[in-house]
């Protein structure tokens, strides 16, 4: 929520900071980066430690960066807090570990698609809360609530939830730590500001390459280290790297439509388009999204049993892709926006879920942390990517009065649809789960199922 809830906030903190428009945008740059960065990092150090001792520090960490958020006097200390914030991404994959740990094999797809669920809405949430939020207290309080809810969420953590044995043996790689921090900081810098310093600059171009030497580097550390950060030879599993592919692409098309429909939904109807709705009005216009996103999380683990994941994730892309279709075409009415946000939402709750069970179900317990660490590092890139190009092509040939035009919202979501479906392609790739044998053993007892994806890969990487 706290990835969302911000944006609509923007112009609010700018006024009332009285910082510049380049400044605020780091209020939500900075929070990126400092998540890109922690959610791998500490995904790994929890498979090591500890998952609920690590979950008790990133959450606790987090309340202290809405508190700090929440005091902030000026735009320096609101980013700081922000920066603080970003501690808080490595909850997905120590929950999703903790869950694997914990829940019986049988129950574990349906705990993770309700936590998926749950996450998805998050997503959304912040769009709608913002609004209302601020026209009846202020801004301050996008952070003053959170404080509260983390600080209960991380009192509740440490006294109901058991600490995992599950551990993997080792360090924590830390070269290889500032390799990949330095890598994605100097990839997610350039696409998010690129924008404002222009796609052929010096500087995008020049972090962009800075970022391929970076992120080359850490690979070839991976690769050469006894205790890896991030064990390659897991992110090359046939199942984790054609989700982390379809991941990166979903992430592009999910942001893209979260950044940028509120905004078409406020633009002045004297534009010809739009509906002039307040950030409140907008974020109602949202709400189909999250319950169908609630919905179909909540279902999506529950029949995985007929309906496999990897047909749950292509299936959850087309549903992306065809109201992104739709909103390029249709966006006259308020119906349309509701019913494709409903659609909308659908996809997400099915491919969310999915995505996770896929990663889970691929990779030794040992190393569920970092792999899903991986994964929602990898759709946070692809988020950046998506709202940056959706940014690029929309406002790139702005109208006279400054705003955008009607066609590069058009062409913005025919760019988005693509994207939806270049992920549904990416998920076909995903291997289909094979069914252990029920044949019995002439002993009476049933015959041993031959070997995972996730037990070769234990076995391939060994106590180390």
């Amino acid at each position: 929520m706290l990835q969302s809830l911000v944006t609509p906030a923007l112009p609010t903190i700018q006024h009332e900071l009285h910082s510049s428009q380049s400044t605020t945008t780091w209020v939500l740059t900075a929070y990126l980066l400092s998540a890109s960065v922690f959610t791998p990092i500490l995904g790994r150090v929890g498979d090591m430690v500890g998952k609920k001792r690590t979950l008790v520090a990133a959450t606790t960490a987090l309340a202290v960066g809405c508190l700090l958020a929440a005091l902030a006097p000026s735009i320096g200390v609101l980013i700081l807090g922000r920066v603080v914030q970003g501690a808080g991404g490595a909850v997905f994959p120590l929950s999703f570990g903790i869950i694997r740990d914990e829940f019986e094999p049988a129950r574990i797809p349906a705990a993770v698609g309700a936590f998926a669920a749950v996450l998805a809405v998050g997503s959304g949430l912040g769009v709608v809360l913002a609004g209302p939020v601020i026209s009846a207290l202020d801004y301050h309080w996008l952070f003053w609530i959170p404080v509260a809810v983390v600080t209960a969420a991380t009192l509740a953590a440490h006294l109901l939830i058991p600490e995992s044995r599950v551990r993997t043996r080792g360090r924590v790689n830390w070269a290889a730590a500032g390799l990949l921090a330095a890598g994605l900081v100097a990839l997610l810098l350039p696409i998010s500001q690129a924008t404002s310093w222009g796609w052929g600059s010096a500087r995008v171009l020049g972090l962009l390459a800075a970022a391929a030497v970076l992120l080359v580097a850490w690979v070839l550390t991976e690769a050469r280290s006894a205790t890896p950060l991030i064990d390659m030879r897991i992110m090359r599993l046939p199942g984790v790297w054609t989700t982390n592919s379809a991941a990166l692409l979903f992430g592009a098309g999910m942001f893209g439509v979260f950044a940028f429909l509120p905004q078409l939904v406020q633009i002045p109807r004297e534009a010809g388009y739009g509906f002039g709705a307040s950030v409140t009005e907008a974020g109602l216009l949202m709400l189909p999204m999250l319950v169908t996103m609630f919905v179909f999380g909540i279902v999506s683990g529950r029949v995985q049993g007929v309906f496999s994941a990897k047909a749950q994730l292509a299936t959850g892309a087309v549903l992306c892709g065809l109201p992104c279709a739709s909103l390029a075409a249709w966006h006259g009415e308020r119906w349309q926006i509701g019913l494709a946000a409903g659609v909308f939402g659908a996809g997400i709750g099915l491919a969310f879920s999915a995505m996770t069970n896929l990663i889970v179900g691929s990779v030794p317990p040992q190393q569920t942390g970092a792999a899903s660490g991986m994964n929602a590092n990898i759709r946070t890139v692809g988020g950046a990517i998506g709202a940056a190009v959706m940014s690029t092509v929309v406002t790139g040939n702005p109208r006279p009065d400054g705003l955008p035009r009607e066609a590069g919202f058009s062409h913005g979501f025919l760019v988005l649809t693509l994207l939806c479906l270049a992920a549904a392609l990416a998920a076909c790739l995903v291997p289909a789960a094979r069914r252990a044998p029920a044949r019995q053993a002439a002993g009476g007892a049933a015959e041993a199922p031959r070997e995972s994806g996730a037990e070769r890969a234990t076995a391939a990487v060994g106590e180390g």
